[in-house]
């Protein structure tokens, strides 16, 4: 397909289309580039159809992206009164608050774009590209999902196409510059540190729990680690995406050097995890799971992030990106909060305006008290 501007836009289905090499040197370099993408698109993910859009300049790659496509819950932000009565509509239709989206970005994380010319040219070619990819899998919605402050400019020049900006639940980080666990308490408040005393507090030397490191977990270690998994997947605030078991086997495959699977154990059996990607001082700690039987007795929540940052300090990691949702334990463990953005459109032009004012009355400003850190 040609764009407007002499560029050429291609459509793929599977990552593996393109050569990794083409790919990485028009992406941004983050870890959940061209080895994440084949990971997602052999794991069997069945509520998403995922897609890559390239753009060429002649036969040079200068623009690249993924998009995916999923009956998408309007309301996954909403809470409280709103959140009964977005229920009580889908009781009666079931399907109208589930639309079938076409999504730039990922289910699982930041949203990003590989743009090697002319940002505006690039999006537009891109824009044009998502259109073709939503009128022959008949979605009525196109949006860019979870872009940081970084994509804003270029970005806001959809809005002059029908998009509507809305803020996205914002991801958490933080910069690690204390060279022991002890350090980092100092920088805590006096209220924060107290409490995280007086829970290890009540388990050092109480409960012996074996903490063990692996990138590849055993078919049995697997199943054991998934189970933990969907409990904390069932109790989440909120979720986008329901991992299958083959992710987390595929990802060792795929991408060895940065996975890490942290496993802790009470009496010889795995009471929790953590799914985590590192690269070179960046850490990235992804997904979760926990024996929710003994989880609260011995605050496997506090434990877990002790042992993590200390391996941070340890090797010399920068960065610690814990994502999104859980905020206040977040707030109140030091992580900073990152702004996030989606563009949005209803592709009729007659029904955009309503949907417009849909979006902003449960968008996620409305609910969720982080917004008032974000001021």
């Amino acid at each position: 397909m040609a764009a407007e501007s002499g560029l050429k836009v291609k459509i793929v289905r599977k990552i593996e289309e393109i050569s990794s090499r083409d790919w990485s040197g028009v992406y941004p370099h983050v870890l959940e580039s061209y080895y994440f993408f084949k990971t997602l698109d052999e794991s069997n993910l069945s509520q998403f159809s995922f897609f890559y859009i390239l753009v060429y300049d002649n036969d040079t790659l200068v623009g690249s992206t993924n998009c995916f496509m999923m009956d998408f819950p309007l309301d996954i932000a909403v809470a409280g009164k709103f959140k009964k009565a977005t229920n009580f509509i889908k009781s009666f239709f079931p399907g109208i608050l589930n639309p079938r989206i076409l999504i730039c970005g990922l289910p699982m994380g930041q949203g990003r774009i590989g743009i090697a010319q002319e940002p505006r040219v690039i999006i537009k070619a891109i824009y044009k590209g998502m259109e073709q990819i939503a009128r022959q899998e008949q979605a009525g919605i196109i949006a860019f999902k979870d872009f940081d402050l970084s994509y804003r400019k270029v970005l806001d020049e959809c809005l002059d196409s029908g998009f509507l900006r809305i803020n996205s639940l914002p991801s958490t980080d933080m910069d690690i510059h204390f060279t022991s666990f002890d350090e980092y308490l100092k920088t805590l408040s006096s209220v924060s540190r107290s409490g995280l005393k007086r829970k290890f507090l009540k388990i050092d030397g109480k409960v012996k729990i074996n903490l063990e490191i692996t990138n590849k977990l055993e078919d049995s270690v697997l199943d054991q680690v998934y189970a933990l998994y969907l409990q904390t997947y069932e109790r989440q605030e909120m979720g986008l995406e329901k991992l299958t078991i083959d992710f987390f086997k595929n990802i060792s495959k795929n991408m060895p050097h940065e996975t890490k699977f942290f496993l802790w154990r009470i009496d010889n059996k795995i009471a929790a995890f953590a799914f985590c990607l590192v690269s070179g001082d960046y850490f990235i700690d992804y997904y979760l799971g926990f024996d929710y039987s003994v989880a609260h007795q011995y605050h496997l929540y506090f434990v877990r992030f002790r042992d993590l940052m200390n391996w941070c300090i340890e090797n010399k990691i920068k960065k610690y990106e814990m994502g999104a949702t859980g905020y206040e334990p977040k707030r109140r463990l030091g992580f900073s909060f990152i702004p996030l953005y989606i563009y949005v459109k209803h592709r009729n032009k007659l029904f955009n305006p309503i949907f417009k004012i849909f979006c902003r009355i449960i968008q996620p400003t409305n609910f969720h008290p982080v917004f008032k850190e974000l001021k």
